[in-house]
Formats: C-alpha cells, sequence, structure tokens
C-alpha cells in the first residue's frame, strides 16, 4: 500500500507540472480529495523526491498568486450571464 501512495505522489506532481494544474484540477482528475493532494504533493515528495517537489512548489506558488484573479472572472462570468 505504501507504494502505491508513493507512486500516486510522483504522478501527481508530474501531472501538476505538466499540465500547470492547481490542486483542484489535479484532484478532480484522480477523483481524490483536495486534502489528499495537498498532502501527497507536499509531504511525501518533499520527502521522498525533493527536486520533483521544487518544480511542483513552483508551479503551486504561481498558482496561489493567480487565485484572486480566477476567483474574480469566476464572479464576473456568474453575474454577467456567461
Amino acid at each position: 500500500m505504501k507504494g502505491a501512495v508513493e507512486e500516486r505522489a510522483v504522478e501527481l506532481g508530474e501531472y501538476i507540472i505538466e499540465n500547470n494544474a492547481t490542486v483542484r484540477a489535479a484532484a478532480k482528475k484522480f477523483q481524490i480529495s483536495k486534502s489528499t493532494v495537498h498532502k501527497d504533493v507536499t509531504d511525501r515528495l518533499h520527502r521522498n523526491h525533493p527536486q520533483l517537489y521544487a518544480q511542483v512548489k513552483e508551479v503551486l506558488e504561481h498558482n496561489k498568486q493567480e487565485r484572486h484573479i480566477r476567483g474574480g472572472l469566476a464572479t464576473r462570468r456568474k453575474y454577467k450571464g456567461d
């Protein structure tokens, strides 16, 4: 079981990097919770695959910086009727 969890963490990390994906998008793709994705890519990758973790961290930081913009656009679409 432990090996499967570590493999999932690597797959999640690679998916996030390749697709510039958010935690939410990765969770939806792998059909797991956002908490699980976050736990996998922060704790497990940091411990076992530090190079991959560094790349994932860059993508997640970038997404975090743009989060308020995406939220504003979603609100705009909601009330505009798109």
